[in-house]
């Protein structure tokens, strides 16, 4: 009986020396070993380039983007510059071509307000010189009308007429003639 005790305290015993080094608080393991000065400086050397390398590619981003947005308008103002409205002989009424083409001038003038245009009125060669000056200018009153109407501001538009002065095209036949009335744009 001696012996069964003396088994079950020694018994006893281990369990709770298990216990209490399983509680124990242990260091979390690592793969890195402890770090001594240089190696600490050299690893906030390596923080401080990869943070340097990092802001060096987002600002390269920001300037190929700054790139992109720029050409890209330089785009919509070629397109907007090379944009032309044309007119039936001896008219300045706008057909629906020339509104829906207006329409899209308006909203470059609204997101550009910075700019002001010059709507130039053009005319083919045939009848006076005064009375096409006259036709120029009130196609180009027209467009500008139309243009105040969606919503561009007045003082931003300026109107010419060059009546028959600077055709298009110099042949003297309907396609030639049809290409010669028009409106065009030019920015101040």
């Amino acid at each position: 009986m001696k012996k069964s005790m003396s088994f079950g305290l020694l018994l006893v015993m281990m369990v709770g020396l298990m216990f209490f080094v399983s509680c124990a608080k242990k260091a979390p393991e690592s793969d890195e070993f402890p770090m001594d000065a240089a190696t600490e400086e050299q690893a906030e050397t390596e923080m401080e380039r990869q943070r340097r390398i990092a802001e060096e590619e987002i600002e390269e981003y920001r300037t190929k983007q700054e790139l992109e947005t720029e050409a890209m308008k330089e785009e919509e103002k070629a397109a907007f510059l090379d944009t032309k409205v044309y007119f039936a002989f001896d008219n300045s009424s706008l057909s629906a071509e020339a509104r829906e083409t207006l329409l899209k001038q308006a909203q470059w003038l609204k997101e550009n307000t910075d700019r002001t245009v010059i709507v130039e009125g053009h005319c083919d060669n045939r009848g006076t010189e005064e009375y096409n000056l006259a036709l120029g200018s009130r196609r180009a009153q027209s467009v500008k009308d139309f243009l105040v109407n969606s919503g561009v501001e007045t003082s931003r538009i300026v109107t010419i007429s060059y009546g028959e002065e600077r055709p298009s095209v110099r042949e003297n036949n309907e396609d030639a003639w049809a290409k010669n009335r028009r409106a065009e744009f030019r920015l101040r």
